[in-house]
């Protein structure tokens, strides 16, 4: 009994992390890769529910499956958080127009468009900067160091086209 419900949870955790996996990379556009751990997601799918049918009669084994679920959507998520796939673009005001932030940021390797904009109490460097997502924390630690009051809005760009990025992003 224990052992075919270490089973049942393993594979619900492995079809789960598959299924949360294969959707984000689905949202982020990578439909190959995504067609391919649905090949594995489904297989995985099919042995873990054929395996709970055969004891449906036990309260124990759903509670397993329904725990493997969860478990899976967890570890799904972590994963795809450590691979960080895509892109981000962090919108930046900072109070001090005329610091040498975008010059660092550059000096970085990261893309800046900046200009000076008029806030409520003056003027304001706007800056708009593209980065990989699993570098937004090193660019978000490096906007507040230089300017701990900076206003901070992180978006996640679906699309690209021109501009210096478009260069790196199809290597």
């Amino acid at each position: 009994m224990i052992k075919v419900l270490g089973i049942i949870l393993a594979i619900q955790v492995v079809y789960v992390s598959a299924y949360t996996l294969r959707m984000i990379l689905t949202l982020k556009g990578q439909k190959y890769i995504a067609a391919i751990i649905s090949v594995l997601e489904i297989t995985i799918y099919v042995l873990g529910l054929n395996l709970v049918l055969n004891y449906l009669n036990q309260i124990v084994y759903l509670i397993v499956y329904a725990l493997g679920y969860a478990l899976g959507i967890l570890i799904g998520s972590w994963i795809e958080e450590k691979l960080a796939l895509g892109y981000v673009t962090l919108k930046v005001i900072s109070i001090a127009p005329y610091s040498g932030l975008p010059v660092l940021l550059r000096e970085k390797g990261f893309g800046v468009t900046s200009w000076i904009g008029t806030g409520k109490d003056g003027e304001r460097l706007v800056m708009e900067i593209l980065s990989r997502r699993k570098y937004q924390d090193r660019v978000y630690n490096l906007v507040l160091e230089c300017d701990p009051k900076a206003f901070v809005i992180t978006i996640e760009p679906k699309r690209f086209h021109g501009g210096f990025w478009t260069k790196v992003l199809k290597q």
